[in-house]
């Protein structure tokens, strides 16, 4: 796993932002970051990571957007709140996520063209030009890496974001997991709506 730091001006609270797959920085970049230091982790590859550089933060926050909403769960990091994005801790189910098949031929036939096909699926906006950046073997093998990972059911989110027009993670299987309705007009990216990191915890 990788990171990278968004804002780091020594401020006392830590906004820390768990990235969708084959993702960086551009999806989140004109969000504000007011008195927050932020964080994000992306490159689920791997998860060695050293979380020490969290610790002088005594105010810690959580976002975490899609495949993200899985993998935040996964380390030992106590939040004061914590927000999950479109996203379930079951991503990869035909109940409460991607559905297993349209998942697994989106691993198989998954080509630089449909990476990109696959991102601009993200957005409801038709005016959005929006590009992966990262290197695409990369991405795929990140892809099958998410597989084979398992949330930790025991971590609690305060609030959960679900867009109502979601193309990735469908809609209806998110409000299957988190029992609530759709409560963002949006696709499955919705971060274009929000001005600042606070109005997302």
């Amino acid at each position: 796993m990788k990171y990278k730091w968004l804002n780091k001006k020594n401020n006392i609270k830590l906004l820390v932002f768990f990235n969708g797959w084959g993702m960086d920085e551009n999806v989140v970049q004109h969000l504000e970051s007011e008195d927050f230091d932020v964080i994000m982790f992306y490159d689920y590859n791997s998860l060695d990571i050293d979380l020490s550089i969290l610790e002088k933060y005594t105010e810690k926050y959580l976002v975490a957007w899609s495949m993200g909403v899985m993998c935040a769960t996964l380390f030992n990091i106590k939040y004061k709140t914590a927000t999950a994005v479109n996203g379930t801790l079951k991503p990869i189910d035909n109940t409460y996520g991607i559905p297993v098949k349209i998942y697994n031929l989106t691993l198989q036939g998954l080509t630089p063209a449909g990476a990109q096909k696959f991102v601009m699926n993200m957005f409801k906006e038709k005016n959005i030009n929006f590009k992966i950046n990262r290197d695409f073997e990369n991405i795929k093998k990140e892809l099958a890496v998410l597989k084979t990972y398992v949330a930790n059911t025991d971590f609690q989110y305060n609030r959960v974001i679900i867009s109502s027009d979601d193309k990735i993670i469908p809609s209806k299987n998110q409000s299957n997991f988190w029992g609530i309705e759709p409560n963002t007009n949006s696709g499955h990216c919705p971060f274009f709506l929000f001005n600042s990191w606070s109005e997302l915890l």
